[in-house]
């Protein structure tokens, strides 16, 4: 598959595929011309890549989950660490997400005298980083 393929294929665009091969995390397998040719393997490799970001991994950490096979070879123990990361993240989310509704609906004329918006308050510094 030539880098236009690819690209298509794994809505990625071109510079991006360069940068990951220039990263070590894709290989082309030669060249057509000017055009980068790849394994139609790369897609499943590039889908993995994708999921890895979408999960907050970084292209480092994502870089670590391959072997010099270029086989998968998932690291648990920072998956679950991510996932750890993410509880505490919505749980973050919640608390201001609380905090706003509270706000926009609250019938005291100043919130500062409302027991429960300073109840969220005081959740809401618990979250913070």
């Amino acid at each position: 598959m030539d880098i236009a393929e690819v690209s298509r294929e794994s809505r990625l665009a071109p510079s991006t595929l360069r940068y990951y091969e220039k990263l070590g995390l894709i290989r082309s397998i030669g060249r057509k011309g000017l055009r980068r040719q790849y394994s139609p393997k790369v897609l499943n490799k590039l889908n993995i890549i994708s999921l890895g970001r979408v999960a907050g991994l970084s292209l480092n950490e994502i870089s670590t989950m391959f072997d010099d096979s270029d086989e998968l070879a998932i690291d648990r123990i920072l998956l679950a660490q991510k996932a750890s990361d993410i509880d505490l993240q919505i749980k973050r989310l919640e608390a201001v997400r609380d905090s706003l509704n509270h706000v926009a609906t609250c019938p005291k004329k100043s919130h500062l005298d409302c027991q429960s918006f300073q109840k969220l308050m005081k959740s809401a510094k618990r979250y913070l980083p």
